[in-house]
């Protein structure tokens, strides 16, 4: 399979690229592939702990390297959908490093208590305190705000919790629907047009997860890859009521 067409290759990583601390060749092998006619692509995922630095560095364990304009985090999306929506609003935060700095680069004030706007991204070393303080909160009527609704995440231990688990929590408990930022929704894909002003013909999802990745690029508007070996398996893709525009079992079998 191959498409000439497209310019903006978006990649999710966890569970396409790599798989916890282990990477999947046939993906690093494309990356390469794709650099070397001149095609940066992005990365574009929904881990809201991490560092573009970071990504930076996973990445460049495996022999793939990345620059900063390239990476997209549900962290940085948040913080982007924060300033734009909320100007001026006071942020309480339950998240990693990540989120922090994603928060930071744009100048939003991180507060403690009586916030306008909560922003839950994963921590994993989250607590029932914590998890209390954001409750009490959104009660008190502060805007919900998630980074992300991943009910798990791939490792190399198999299927973790992610961030949608402790979100779910948090909205039982309040009753309160949280806006999401990552995907499925569309907004880091639209973030990556909107500051390189791509067509959506010239851009393309890529994931094993359908139910993010490749539903997000559905909703945006442009074309899917969905490759197989990770949370969706082509069997189940194949009973969609939207299909992704292609379908491959590694990306070794997408020819550039």
């Amino acid at each position: 399979m191959t498409n000439g067409n497209y310019k903006a290759y978006c990649l999710d990583l966890d569970g396409t690229v790599y798989r916890g601390t282990e990477p999947i060749k046939e993906a690093v092998a494309f990356i390469s592939r794709l650099q070397e006619i001149g095609l940066d692509p992005y990365y574009v995922t929904n881990n809201s702990s991490a560092t573009p630095l970071q990504v930076k560095a996973k990445l460049a364990s495996f022999g793939i390297k990345a620059e900063d304009e390239k990476i997209m985090t549900s962290a940085i999306a948040s913080a982007k959908y924060c300033k734009e929506m909320y100007p001026g609003a006071k942020v309480q935060m339950f998240g990693e490093k990540g989120l922090e700095e994603a928060l930071h680069s744009l100048d939003i004030e991180i507060v403690s208590e009586n916030p306008d706007v909560v922003i839950m991204g994963i921590d994993r070393s989250t607590n029932y305190e914590k998890l209390s303080e954001i409750c009490l909160a959104i009660r008190s009527g502060a805007i919900f705000i998630a980074t992300n609704g991943d009910k798990a995440i791939p490792s190399e231990r198999g299927l973790l919790p992610g961030n949608g688990s402790f979100v779910k929590l948090v909205e039982y408990s309040t009753g309160v629907k949280p806006i999401l930022v990552g995907k499925p929704e569309s907004h880091l894909l639209g973030y990556i047009q909107a500051e390189k002003g791509y067509r959506k013909e010239e851009m393309v999802m890529i994931g094993d997860n359908y139910d993010t990745d490749i539903l997000a690029g559905i909703r945006f508007g442009i074309d899917t890859i969905h490759v197989e070996g990770g949370v969706t398996s082509k069997e189940e893709v194949l009973l969609k009521e939207k299909q992704p525009t292609h379908l491959v079992p590694t990306l070794s079998d997408w020819k550039l």
